[in-house]
């Protein structure tokens, strides 16, 4: 167990350029903290302490502002930086050296009591308030861009951005897409509606010309009639 939090204490001060020292850590650093609390909760959870499990992670939650489910696997080397607004539910799983950020959710999808939250392999990096949501598996070095929300199995060594999140990357190579946005020129509905009332403007104008036109023509002064005074 001190092994384990010696390399919580590690990956902080690999991770974070920010970090000066280990006492910095100890006193400042709530990712690591919420971290501790959870491998408590996660040992009574584990020993049958339902209710003292929930109430450590609970405890923890005030403290850091990070939720994790005591019932969650969460391996060695993670990092979760800042913290504020993580959510981690019940049946994640977490492998080796991954970082998480800020408002980050790895959350479920389903109400039946069953696995129902990501797996998340080793290594995988999860920007700032990304959202992943259902039972599959993030495959490991995979980096999730901040603010997705991915919805699907992520291969390993990918890159993923957008919402719902896509695969724009893999090893390294550009992922070819069915379209892209950089290379169709996409049609303007707001340019397309000023270019139809122009039109429409015009129209209107040759349509006044032509009547003021014909009025012109059709009120000449008409003779007088003898001893009618103009």
């Amino acid at each position: 167990m001190f092994e384990r939090l010696k390399r919580d204490i590690r990956a902080a001060k690999d991770r974070d350029p920010a970090c000066r020292g280990t006492l910095e850590v100890l006193l400042c650093y709530p990712g690591v903290h919420a971290l501790w609390f959870h491998r408590l909760a996660h040992r009574c959870w584990n020993a049958g302490l339902l209710l003292l499990a929930r109430f450590l992670s609970h405890v923890g939650r005030f403290l850091t502002g990070i939720e994790i489910h005591p019932a969650a696997r969460i391996g060695p080397g993670v990092f979760i930086d800042h913290g504020m607004g993580v959510v981690i539910g019940e049946t994640t799983e977490i492998g080796e050296d991954v970082t998480i950020y800020q408002g980050v959710t790895l959350g479920g999808t389903s109400l039946e009591r069953v696995k129902r939250h990501p797996t998340i392999q080793r290594n995988v990096v999860i920007g700032a308030g990304a959202k992943i949501l259902g039972p599959f598996t993030v495959g490991e070095n995979s980096r999730i861009g901040s603010g997705s929300v991915v919805v699907k199995e992520v291969p390993p060594n990918s890159v993923v951005v957008g919402i719902p999140g896509k695969v724009i990357y893999r090893d390294g190579r550009k992922v070819a897409t069915p379209v892209d946005l950089d290379m169709v020129d996409l049609p303007d509905p707001v340019a397309q509606a000023l270019q139809a009332m122009a039109e429409r403007l015009e129209e209107l104008e040759h349509e006044l010309q032509r009547l003021r036109t014909a009025v012109g023509v059709t009120r000449q002064p008409a003779a007088s009639a003898p001893g009618e005074r103009v």
